[in-house]
């Protein structure tokens, strides 16, 4: 009796139609099951596994200046994820290419981050199983974001390193791309109880690893080094192998201890997100002089001309 009661006192709340949602989000064109769309409109299920268990690969490429810079290579990792992690979608390098294309000329945007992403999906059934899910790719382009603003580009980024350990290779093979993404979190939320600006991370032997969504070099006595184990290989990483055989600068993937990092020379971080970004503080004292080292202003000056290089960049077909 008293349920009976409570039922009427306190009816079901009506069935809504669809779904209204109250948030923002940026300016951009979303491509998913065959449709482009506002990004306002682009969502998935929340029976996708991509977001329940973080089961997908993904992508990103920049517009700037109204030319995709490096887009061979970041399809070449994109499919490559995707064989990985076995997830097949209905399209080939050029029916990818031609959305990404399609979703920045739609926006209009001469200066786009352009994402590909496929999600395990989600099964009909619920099933448990994945080989029941089917895939789905989606893509879309908003507005150019970078890791550093304007000011920390000119006086360099500061940075903390947090004791929290990046997911080891054996677990998760580095070169796929995935949004496997709470031990940077976990970083990032320690570099900002420490004053800092963003976060590095520590490989699973102790050494300096990467940040949230960036790579990190070192110069000492005008060479560079990266960390070698367990990090994303960047193509703004690779990028910066590649400027450095151009510019006769010896490069080189190797172990990165704390100490070595805190006492460079000069240091940087690369990422697709910005390029390259100078660091000049970490854990709270000047990295050297702690002004941007000539060797990090060199490079990011060849990095941007690169961008009007038809072997390494290619234009948007804008309507």
């Amino acid at each position: 009796m008293s349920n009976s009661i409570d039922r009427q006192a306190n009816p079901l709340p009506v069935l809504s139609a669809h779904h209204i949602d109250p948030h923002s989000y940026p300016d951009g064109v979303a491509f998913l099951d065959g449709q482009y769309l506002p990004m306002s409109q682009a969502r998935i299920s929340v029976l996708d596994w991509g977001f329940l268990h973080s089961d997908a690969t993904y992508d990103t490429v920049h517009v700037w200046n109204g030319r995709f810079f490096r887009l061979d290579l970041h399809l070449d990792r994109f499919f490559g994820g995707l064989e990985k992690l076995r997830m097949t979608i209905p399209l080939d390098r050029e029916g990818v290419a031609e959305i990404l294309h399609n979703c920045v000329a739609l926006s209009g945007h001469r200066a786009a981050y352009v994402e590909m992403l496929c999600t395990r999906g989600a099964s009909p059934t619920f099933s448990r199983d994945p080989r029941e899910a089917v895939n789905r790719f989606m893509a879309f382009a908003v507005p150019f974001g970078s890791v550093a603003n304007a000011e920390q580009l000119q006086r360099g980024l500061h940075v903390a390193i947090s004791d929290k350990v990046r997911i080891p290779p054996a677990s998760i093979d580095p070169a796929i791309k995935n949004y496997h993404w709470l031990d940077l979190v976990r970083g990032l939320y320690d570099a900002y109880d420490r004053g800092a600006e963003t976060a590095l991370i520590l490989d699973f032997n102790g050494n300096v690893a990467e940040g949230p969504g960036f790579n990190v070099f070192c110069v000492d006595d005008g060479r560079l080094s990266t960390p070698a184990v367990g990090v994303l290989p960047g193509i703004t990483r690779r990028t910066v192998f590649d400027l450095c055989a151009d510019a006769g600068l010896a490069v080189t993937a190797a172990d990165v201890s704390v100490v070595a990092l805190r006492r460079s020379d000069e240091v940087f971080i690369t990422s697709t997100a910005g390029g390259i970004m100078p660091v000049t503080m970490i854990d709270g004292a000047p990295v050297a002089d702690g002004k941007v080292g000539a060797i990090t202003r060199r490079l990011m000056a060849l990095y941007w001309q690169k961008h009007e290089d038809p072997a390494w960049s290619s234009p948007v077909r804008y309507p």
